[in-house]
C-alpha cells in the first residue's frame, strides 16, 4: 500500500462524492440519493446514482461503481496514487510519506520512470529541431507556415537517429535499457541491439490532460515508410483513450470540439485561433475516445479530409459519436482537402463560417449517398428515396423523426404523406436503418461500446450457480449492514470475514466488519445512544484497494438489495435466511478439509453458530 487506510479514509471523508462528481456531470436530487447521466457509457436517461450516505456511485446501466477515488481513476485515467493526491490537494490535506508495498512501489516507479524518459526524449527532440542537425525538420515546419510560438506551444521536435543519439542520451542520464525499451522511444533487434525508434522524422509529443508527455508521433522526411510512426502502447500510453491536442482543447471556451484526422490539422487550427481542435492518434477513432470527449462536451464537429477516405471516416465516426450520446456535425471543406489547406487558402473568418454552417450528420450521410445516384434517372431516384426512408426509420424519438421527415421531404421535394407512408412500411417490415453506416471488415478489431468481457461482471458469469448464490448472499449482508449498520450488534457473534469467499469479497468484509466492530465497540462502551444511529461509511473500505477493478468488485459488495420486502417480520426472516445461508456455505467449505486440525476446530465452531442462528430471532426497526 502507498498510504494507510486511515489516510485514505481521511482524504475520502474530506471530499464529498456528490460535490466531486457534480463538477463533472449534472446531478439531481432523487430521494436520499442523486442521479445523473452516466459518463462511462452511452446513457440516454439517468441511470447513474450517487449515494451521499455510503459515499458510493453506481450505474444501473453499465454496472460501473466505486468511490470518489474510483471515479477520478476512471474519468481522468489517473492511477490510484494520482487520484488520492488530487483529492488531498483539493481538501488541503498534506499527505504523509508514502508507505509502499513491493508491487505498488514497482508499478508506480515504472510509471514515473517512463514519464521521465518521455520528458527527456521530448526535450532532446525539441532542442535538436532548433539546432543545425534539425534543419530539415525546421524547414518542413516553416513550409507548413508554423510560427516558432506554435512550435514551442506543441513542443515540436526532430529526431535524426544518428548513432542512436537519443538512446545514448538516455543511458547517460542513468536510465536502464529495459525501461528505455518499455517507454517506446527505442526498439530492439538482434542486428542493431537497442536503437532509436524514431529517425529522420519531425516529432509530435503526445500529452495527457495534465501536460505530461506519454508518447510520440513522428512524420518521416522524404518518401520513407511508414509516413507516420507512433509510439506503441505502454503502461502510460493508451491510444484508444487519448487524443492529440486535448490537453489544450479541454480549456477552450467553445462548447464543442473540432475532431480532425491528423496532428498538423490540429496545430494549424490552433495557430489560427481554433483552440478546440483535437485528433485521434494515428488510429481509427474509437468508442473509448468518444467517451473521453463526452467528459468535456456533447457537441463535435468533424473536420475531416474531403477525399474518399475522409468521407468514409466521417460516416463511420458519426455512428460512434451517436452511440456515445453525442451530436456530430460535419464541416464542408470543399474545394480544399483538409483544414490546414482551407485556413491557408481562405483564412480564419471563412473557416469559422464553415464551422458555424457545419452540416447535420444525417443530411451529410444523405448528401454523400446522393453522389452515387443519377437523380435524373427515375429508377435511380426511386432507389435513393428508398434509402432515405430506411434511414429515417433509425429515429426512435418521435419528435426527431417528425422533424427530420419534414425537413427531408422539403429538401428532396418528396411528398410528405408519401414519405411517411414509406417509412411506416419499413417500420412494419423491421427494415429500419440504425442511423449509422455498416462497420467495415477492417474495423472489426476496434473496441465496441458494449462492456468488455473482463472485470467483476465477467468473473461473476464464470461462476457456477451455487457460487453465484453464495456471492449474492455475501453482498446482501454487507449491503444490509451498510444501509442499516445498527443491525451489526445483533449479528457480530455469528459472522466473521472467514465466512466470505476468498479474495476481494473476504478482504472487503474483513475491512468493513473491523470498521463496524471498532465503531460499535466504542459506542457501546460509552453507552452513547446517539452514536449508534450514525452511519458507518463503506467508502473508505473500497478506496483502500489500489486497483480499479478491485475497487469496483468491492463496491458491488454494497449494492445488492432485497426488493419487494417491506414488512418488518419478513425482513427479519430474510436477514436470518441470509445469515444461515452464509454460515452453511462456510461450513461446507470447512468440511472439505477435515484432516486439518484447525479446520476441524473451525468446523465445530461453525456448526455451533449455525445451530444458534437457526434459533435466533432478530429485531429490526419498523
Amino acid at each position: 500500500m502507498y498510504y494507510s487506510d486511515e489516510v485514505i479514509s481521511e482524504v475520502c471523508a474530506a471530499n464529498d462524492i456528490v460535490d466531486v462528481i457534480g463538477q463533472y456531470i449534472t446531478l439531481k436530487k432523487s430521494g436520499s440519493e442523486y442521479k445523473g447521466v452516466c459518463p462511462f457509457h452511452a446513457d440516454r436517461s439517468p441511470s447513474f446514482y450517487v449515494s451521499p450516505q455510503k459515499q458510493l456511485y453506481h450505474c444501473f446501466g453499465c454496472g460501473e461503481s466505486g468511490t470518489v477515488i474510483t471515479f477520478l481513476m476512471k474519468y481522468e485515467n489517473y492511477s490510484f496514487q494520482e487520484a488520492l493526491k488530487v483529492l488531498a490537494k483539493r481538501a488541503g490535506i498534506t499527505l504523509p510519506e508514502a508507505n509502499y508495498s513491493e508491487e505498488a512501489k514497482k508499478k508506480a516507479q515504472q510509471r514515473e520512470i517512463l514519464l521521465a524518459i518521455n520528458k527527456e526524449a521530448a526535450t532532446y527532440y525539441f532542442k535538436l529541431l532548433r539546432s543545425p542537425k534539425g534543419k530539415r525538420g525546421m524547414e518542413y515546419f516553416q513550409s507548413r507556415k508554423l510560427s516558432l510560438e506554435t512550435m514551442n506551444r506543441f513542443g515540436l521536435g526532430f529526431a535524426d537517429g544518428a548513432n542512436n543519439d537519443c538512446v545514448a542520451m538516455l543511458r547517460k542520464k542513468g536510465f536502464a535499457d529495459d525501461d528505455i525499451l518499455a517507454s517506446g522511444v527505442a526498439a530492439f533487434d538482434e542486428k542493431r541491439g537497442l536503437h532509436d525508434k524514431f529517425w529522420n522524422r519531425v516529432m509530435y509529443p503526445i500529452m495527457d490532460t495534465t501536460n505530461r508527455v506519454i508518447g510520440f508521433g513522428g512524420r518521416v522526411m522524404g518518401d520513407g515508410k511508414p509516413k507516420y510512426l507512433n509510439s506503441p502502447e505502454t503502461p502510460i500510453f493508451d491510444k484508444s483513450r487519448n487524443l492529440y491536442g486535448l490537453n489544450i482543447a479541454r480549456k477552450s471556451k467553445a462548447d464543442y470540439f473540432v475532431l480532425c484526422e491528423g496532428y498538423m490539422d490540429v496545430i494549424a487550427q490552433h495557430q489560427a485561433g481554433f483552440d478546440m481542435a483535437i485528433a485521434s492518434l494515428g488510429t481509427a477513432f474509437t468508442p473509448g475516445q468518444a467517451q473521453v470527449i463526452k467528459r468535456y462536451t456533447k457537441h463535435v464537429l468533424l473536420s475531416y479530409d474531403s477525399d474518399g477516405p475522409g468521407v468514409k471516416a466521417a460516416l463511420r465516426n458519426i455512428g460512434i459519436l451517436q452511440d456515445a450520446g453525442m451530436t456530430g456535425r460535419c464541416v464542408n471543406l470543399e474545394p480544399y482537402k483538409d483544414p490546414d489547406e482551407f485556413i491557408k487558402g481562405e483564412g480564419h473568418d471563412a473557416f469559422q463560417k464553415r464551422l458555424d454552417e457545419a452540416e447535420d450528420s444525417f443530411f451529410y450521410e444523405l448528401r454523400q449517398e446522393e453522389k452515387k445516384y443519377d437523380l435524373s434517372d427515375p429508377a435511380q431516384k426511386t432507389e435513393f428515396y428508398h434509402f432515405i426512408a430506411k434511414k429515417l426509420c433509425g429515429f426512435t424519438d418521435d419528435f426527431a423523426r417528425s422533424n427530420y421527415m419534414s425537413a427531408t421531404a422539403q429538401k428532396y421535394y418528396i411528398p410528405l404523406d408519401l414519405l411517411k407512408k414509406e417509412v411506416a412500411s419499413y417500420d412494419l417490415a423491421g427494415v429500419g436503418d440504425s442511423r449509422r453506416p455498416e462497420r467495415e471488415e477492417e474495423d472489426e478489431a476496434l473496441p465496441r461500446m458494449q462492456k468488455p468481457e473482463s472485470g467483476p461482471a465477467a468473473k461473476e458469469r464464470k461462476l457456477s450457480k451455487v457460487e453465484r448464490a453464495q456471492r449474492k448472499n455475501e453482498r446482501l449482508l454487507l449491503t444490509w449492514l451498510s444501509d442499516s449498520p445498527e443491525v451489526y450488534p445483533q449479528i457480530r457473534e455469528y459472522i466473521s470475514a472467514e465466512d466470505f469467499t476468498e479474495g476481494i469479497p473476504r478482504q472487503t468484509a474483513e475491512k468493513y466488519l473491523k470498521l463496524l466492530g471498532r465503531y460499535y465497540g466504542d459506542a457501546l462502551s460509552e453507552a452513547s445512544g446517539d452514536a449508534l444511529s450514525k452511519p458507518v461509511n463503506p467508502g473508505s473500505v473500497i478506496a483502500s484497494f489500489e486497483e480499479q477493478a478491485d475497487q469496483q468488485e468491492a463496491a458491488q459488495m454494497f449494492e445488492e438489495h432485497l426488493l419487494g420486502i417491506s414488512d418488518t417480520r419478513e425482513r427479519e426472516k430474510a436477514l436470518k435466511d441470509v445469515l444461515v445461508a452464509i454460515k452453511r456455505q462456510e461450513l461446507d467449505r470447512l468440511m472439505e478439509n477435515t484432516a486439518d486440525p484447525a479446520a476441524l476446530k473451525a468446523m465445530i465452531q461453525a456448526r455451533k453458530q449455525l445451530a444458534q442462528l437457526q434459533q435466533k430471532t432478530f429485531h429490526l426497526k419498523s
